[in-house]
């Protein structure tokens, strides 16, 4: 690559990454159904034609943005989870890192767990980043049931021909029964952070964070994630 070459892709990374925080403080401050290119090109003194060779539409822009919030919290879970050791201590690591990073980034965690934006379909490109917590918590599941003493959740017979579905879906190597206690837990546990970020806990949790570690320890126990302890 050539001297000008090198300076025009890094000129490219700083201009597409100005683009990125100023479209961020507008979430922050208009939330994302009001994201407008025109908007972001004003506020960086950019004419709008010169934004659109960076994110071609609005969508583009929201993808790329979900993709980053999706990565972010991520990293931070994958990180958290290294410095933990057995897996009902992982679990509660990994939670806890989800519950820190929204309420960190709490725009961001609206743009990727909050409301859809109207007329914005996710593309398939934001699949991996979104899957990175989901396939922490399924590999603390599998590494846990290698034990065959531990116990397995119940499974209701109607939901057996469902959950085997979801199994051979996401995890074809754990138990149907596992795999449907973990897509329960995962749901409980955006909804026990969104509920304590969206305000939904107001006047009914005060010592949020000691309940959220309760609560996050009965889905581990849900999964089957019993510490040798208990």
């Amino acid at each position: 690559m050539s001297t000008a070459q090198g300076a025009r892709a890094r000129a490219r990374i700083e201009i597409t990454a100005a683009i990125k925080d100023e479209a961020r403080r507008q979430l922050a401050a208009e939330g994302a159904a009001r994201l407008s290119l025109r908007a972001v090109a004003r506020e960086l003194g950019m004419v709008s034609s010169a934004l659109y060779r960076y994110f071609p539409s609005r969508d583009d822009l929201l993808t790329a943005l979900i993709i980053d919030a999706y990565d972010s919290l991520g990293e931070s879970a994958e990180a958290a989870h290294e410095a933990a050791a057995g897996p009902f201590e992982r679990w509660l690591t990994v939670c806890e890192a989800v519950r820190d990073w929204a309420l960190d980034h709490p725009h961001e965690y609206a743009l990727i767990y909050g409301t859809p934006v109207p007329g914005y379909t996710a593309p398939d490109a934001t699949v991996p980043a979104a899957a990175r917590v989901g396939l922490l918590l399924i590999g603390i599941a599998r590494d846990a049931h290698q034990d065959p003493q531990l116990a397995r959740p119940p499974l209701a017979d109607e939901l057996r021909p469902e959950a085997e579905r979801m199994a051979a879906d996401l995890a074809p190597d754990l138990p149907p029964a596992v795999v449907t206690a973990l897509v329960a837990a995962w749901a409980q546990l955006y909804g026990l952070v969104g509920f304590e970020l969206f305000g939904q806990f107001n006047r009914v949790v005060e010592d949020r964070e000691t309940f959220f570690r309760h609560a996050v320890g009965q889905l581990a126990r849900g999964v089957g994630l019993v510490p040798a302890s208990s």
